[in-house]
């Protein structure tokens, strides 16, 4: 392996601080490193691509930041905050979102019901089983958010629909409004291409780009489509069986020897 990682620019632009800033994470699984030292970092606003093989340790690396898993080694601060210790659920009060690899949908409920229901838990105004059990009306400040919502994502037509009759194209749109109606200022993307067509991939990147300038929160994307990672990041980082081998802009990185022998299988 060549020492890509310290050829690579330097992560981070001088002059602005940090949203994210994870160092030295470190993470084994019965006696296996899955994560071997990793530091990470994003600003404000900005959105940075993490790639590498299956089984690099990305999702690995994402449990880590939120709390899901604990390292054995390493910190992590959030917004001027050093959380390492914090709980999942008091981090995403901090501003963590996060969408799944596998659609995590509420089958029965419908497009707005989502967005609703993600509107109560985000502001503490009633109980999750009121509004299971649909005894409790939204309030007309809920019913606006939600549909704030529905008209940035272009869900119109399905809003009152149950999501099970929705496209997977579609159900993606929907896993990203319910993430972004928790108001997040990190937003962590795991795989959100996977088992879309060419066509989903494009107009999900490019509703993503859109929404992203509009709210102006930070992305920190985890995916294998290298045309949507290109389309969207301005730096990237890559894993290879847990050790960050290359960081710096996107393009810079995409066509490092080291980058393209791990993750793109370019043995030339």
């Amino acid at each position: 392996m060549t020492d890509a990682a310290t050829t690579s620019t330097t992560s981070g632009v001088q002059g602005r601080s940090k949203l994210l800033d994870a160092r030295d994470i470190t993470k084994r699984f019965a006696g296996i490193t899955a994560l071997n030292h990793v530091d990470i970092d994003v600003e404000y606003g900005e959105m940075v691509g993490l790639i590498g093989p299956n089984g690099a340790g990305k999702t690995t690396l994402f449990n880590c930041l939120l709390g899901m898993l604990r390292p054995e080694e390493g910190s992590v601060t959030f917004d001027g905050r050093e959380i390492s210790a914090l709980p999942v659920y008091k981090r995403a009060r901090l501003g963590f979102g996060r969408t799944f690899q596998r659609l995590e949908l509420f089958g029965g409920m419908t497009v707005r019901d989502h967005f609703l229901v993600t509107e109560r838990q985000r502001n503490g105004s009633g109980r999750l089983w009121k509004d299971l059990l649909n005894l409790s009306k939204p309030t007309a400040d809920e019913q606006a958010r939600a549909q704030k919502m529905i008209d940035l994502l272009s869900l119109h037509k399905e809003a009152d629909e149950p999501v099970e009759s929705l496209s997977l194209g579609r159900g993606r749109l929907v896993e990203l409004g319910r993430a972004l109606m928790t108001e997040p200022k990190l937003l962590l993307l795991d795989e959100p291409s996977s088992g879309l067509d060419v066509k989903e991939t494009a107009a999900l990147a490019e509703r993503l780009r859109i929404v992203q300038q509009d709210y102006e929160f930070a992305v920190l994307l985890v995916e294998h489509d290298v045309e949507m990672v290109q389309s969207l990041v301005t730096r990237l980082y890559v894993l290879d069986f847990g050790t960050m081998i290359a960081s710096g802009p996107t393009a810079e990185v995409l066509g490092d020897a080291a980058v393209r022998k791990a993750y793109l299988g370019d043995m030339g």
